[in-house]
């Protein structure tokens, strides 16, 4: 006897992140929750849920489930554009943008939480480590390999 699926069942979960163009300080503090629900929204408004948005004045954190039919690259791309437009339009921010590149790291459900809380603590934890050094840091936790003149471009 065959088995036959009638549905597909997936569970994408990407820890992103992604700075600021040349890493510049360009989000405001009284600006960055607004900003966040603002990528929460993009992300809901193109069937994927951010379930969690964080970051600091250069750099966001986004814990993101995508469908199965979404590629991360599309998913990023969207949310970047659309909050860059959010950010030039109802904030007279003109110069504001994201960095080309971005950083996509699957995680599995055990790693949830701690990813959430990670993402929460972003203003301690850079109080200690700048957004470079934890980057680097997450890429090697991922057992990425890099070169150290084109991670920044």
């Amino acid at each position: 006897m065959r088995a036959i699926m009638a549905h597909t069942y997936c569970s994408l979960l990407y820890h992103c992140v992604f700075s600021t163009k040349e890493r510049r300080k360009a989000i405001p503090e009284n600006l960055q929750k607004r900003l966040w629900s603002y990528i929460g929204a993009i992300a809901r408004e193109h069937e994927m849920q951010a379930l969690a948005v964080g970051g600091t004045e250069d750099h966001v954190h986004i814990l993101l489930s995508l469908p199965s039919g979404k590629p991360v690259a599309h998913a990023l791309r969207t949310i970047k554009a659309g909050s860059s437009r959010w950010m030039h339009a109802e904030h007279d921010k003109p110069g504001f943008a994201w960095q080309e590149g971005y950083g996509a790291f699957s995680i599995g459900q055990s790693q949830v939480a701690v990813t959430l809380a990670y993402i929460g603590r972003q203003k301690e934890h850079h109080k200690k480590r700048d957004f470079q050094a934890e980057f680097l840091a997450i890429l090697k936790k991922h057992q990425i390999e890099y070169d150290p003149q084109f991670v920044w471009g």
